[in-house]
């Protein structure tokens, strides 16, 4: 009997091709989402470099390539817990998959009216998802996707474990106590925050209410396609390039395609972990056949292939296409320069051999942005949100996005 899965926020880019993903692997896959996404590119004028089809010829096509059915569902996890309740309750599913969160650490930190967006759609979804599983008492495992961010990126010398730090701490009359704690965060932006205060909640829910949690710390994702999304062009994934949701990487490729500088922010000197978005798919589902048992504490896992320093990514990008680089001032409040160890030793046991900077699916994304980049708006691709108010100019108020983008 096969198991149905929720995919919420399964129109995003990590979600389509996560949904694909499980679809070919044989659950039934239910797809949530409000499609804000496609209304924020409107609002930043920054259309996917991909031509990107609705969601209903997205969902026929993958049913004429793949002979399964993707059923969709239009709902606000955040503004509309009825509904949410409603729904859990007649699927019954056996997991959810959490990519319904605003997602772009630049986007969050634009205004304040997009900082209370980027707080209440977060927070105020990923609670109702867990208050809803407790209230239902729906024993389904849910998969978060969260991010490496959550830990800041200043140097202590230390690697970040997956979660979790074993520590002593002296008790009463001398006694030393060993404790296991959630490693302490440092989130640079709103985005990262929300992340952060995702963990807390995992941790209340599962200790309260004995839910089934996974969350991912992912790093930054590079690549466009996957095995899925490559069987039809009308299948294709997102491939954002502005300055807000566009990932490092995929902007260096986009920028060499139009002949453009690779902008490095700073010095370059700061340390990213990197993961292609096949290896994505892949970690979500390992993650739902290694899930946790009820009562377990929230499983933590480090989705990371490899770290780069921005500037070596950069050169990277130059030898392969030719660009030149331009180093610009860096609007992020972050360390200039910063090491960066990370432990993925949860999922290599689990059998992932992660796809690496150097392998041949670079040359795949430097072709789709080759192929598309009459498409960009290279007006968009400067990063213009400023994350300290000292430097910030001062803006005219604004309706907050949540309104706005309806």
């Amino acid at each position: 009997m096969s198991k149905t899965v929720l995919v919420l926020g399964g129109d995003g880019f990590c979600g389509w091709p996560t949904s694909l993903h499980l679809s070919a692997l044989g659950y039934e896959v239910v797809i949530v989402d409000n499609f804000v996404r496609r209304r924020i590119a409107q609002e930043l004028d920054a259309p996917s470099l991909t031509p990107i089809t609705s969601i209903d010829e997205r969902l026929n096509t993958w049913k004429e390539v793949s002979g399964r059915d993707i059923d969709i569902v239009e709902l606000d996890i955040a503004r509309d817990y009825s509904e949410l309740r409603r729904l859990l309750a007649s699927v019954k599913p056996d997991a959810i998959v959490h990519f319904a969160e605003q997602r772009a650490a630049p986007y969050s930190m634009r205004d304040a009216a997009h900082k209370i967006y980027t707080v209440d759609n977060n927070i105020g979804g990923t609670h109702h998802v867990l208050a809803a599983l407790a209230e239902l008492k729906l024993d389904a495992h849910l998969v978060h996707l969260g991010t490496m961010g959550v830990y800041g990126y200043e140097s202590d010398g230390l690697e970040i474990p997956e979660g979790y730090l074993q520590v002593r701490v002296e008790g009463p009359g001398g006694a030393n106590l060993a404790r296991s704690i959630l490693h302490p965060t440092k989130p640079g932006s709103i985005y990262h925050l929300t992340k952060s205060m995702d963990q807390l909640m995992f941790q209340f829910y599962a200790r309260n209410d004995r839910l089934r949690i996974t969350d991912l710390h992912q790093g930054i994702v590079w690549g466009t396609q996957t095995e899925e999304t490559r069987r039809d062009p009308a299948l294709i994934n997102r491939f954002d390039y502005d300055g807000d949701y566009g990932t490092v990487l995929n902007r260096f490729l986009m920028q060499a395609a139009a002949g453009h500088p690779l902008t490095v922010h700073g010095t370059g000197g700061q340390t990213r972990a990197f993961i292609h978005i096949q290896d994505t798919v892949r970690c979500v589902a390992l993650a739902l056949d290694n899930p946790p048992a009820a009562g377990d504490p929230v499983r933590i896992i480090n989705q990371v292939a490899e770290t780069r320093r921005v500037r070596d990514l950069a050169e990277l990008v130059s030898e392969l296409t030719g660009a030149h680089i331009e180093y610009v001032d860096n609007p992020r409040k972050e360390a200039a320069e910063n090491e960066l160890a990370v432990s993925n030793a949860t999922l290599k046991t689990l059998g992932l051999e992660p796809i690496l900077l150097t392998d041949a699916l670079m040359s795949e994304t430097v072709d789709i942005a080759a192929r598309f980049i009459d498409r960009a708006n290279l007006s968009t691709v400067p990063a213009t949100a400023i994350w300290s108010n000292e430097n910030a100019p001062d803006f005219s108020p604004l309706e907050p996005p949540r309104r706005a983008l309806q």
